[in-house]
């Protein structure tokens, strides 16, 4: 599977072929350099290790530093492995290679996007879960709105069942999100638009597979 890093730009809008107006994703894609090039003979599975985004040097381990010299490039933010690189870039996997792209994708594929959703901090059930709260203001009823109700016995089970929906943490997960359409790529500028919304805030870490 051959993919690339990028950025999350921002949402946009363009209008398709048939007239349709789409609401679109724009992410700055690559360019990434190829860090590491692992083999079944020395790693035991094919794997191309791209990188991505600059990182201060005074920031950087010392043992980074040196895996970044080997492929004589600058220290990078983001480092993610893809396995199984198409056949088609055998050509273009070596070590200090740089992958753009316009090299993986083209106007009209279908791309995955992974990336981590907004964090939503310490929520209730109605907004975590969607509950509907604790019938209405009426018949004595007092602050029970978003209440989550009942969520078992008493003397047994005498606890909580594993996977009960109620508060707690949101969002700040990793999210992938099948099936989006390549509407444009502006291969000057590294920018690939896609086709609906994708998790994650502006700037942030967006990782798309073919």
């Amino acid at each position: 599977m051959s993919g690339i890093i990028g950025k999350k730009i921002g949402m946009t809008s363009i209008y398709s072929a048939d007239g349709r107006n789409v609401a679109c994703t724009v992410i700055e894609a690559g360019p990434c350099v190829i860090t590491q090039v692992k083999d079944e003979k020395t790693d035991g599975y094919k794997a191309v290790q791209l990188a991505f985004g600059e990182r201060k040097e005074k920031n950087t381990p010392s043992a980074l530093k040196g895996h970044f010299k080997k492929a004589n490039t600058t220290p990078k933010r983001d480092v993610v492995e893809f396995r199984e690189f198409r056949e088609e870039f055998e050509g273009q996997v070596a070590l200090g290679n740089e992958i753009k792209v316009a090299d993986v994708f083209k106007e009209g594929d279908f791309v995955d996007a992974i990336g981590t959703s907004k964090g939503k901090g310490f929520q209730g059930v109605v907004k975590r879960h969607g509950f509907g709260g604790v019938g209405q203001a009426t018949h004595g009823q007092h602050n029970r709105m978003r209440a989550p109700g009942s969520i078992g016995g008493a003397s047994y089970p005498a606890r909580v069942f594993k996977g009960t929906r109620m508060a707690g943490r949101m969002g700040n997960d990793r999210v992938k999100v099948i099936n989006l359409r390549v509407m444009k790529v502006v291969a000057e500028q590294n920018l690939i638009v896609v086709s609906g919304s994708i998790p994650g805030a502006k700037n942030s870490t967006v990782l798309l597979e073919k």
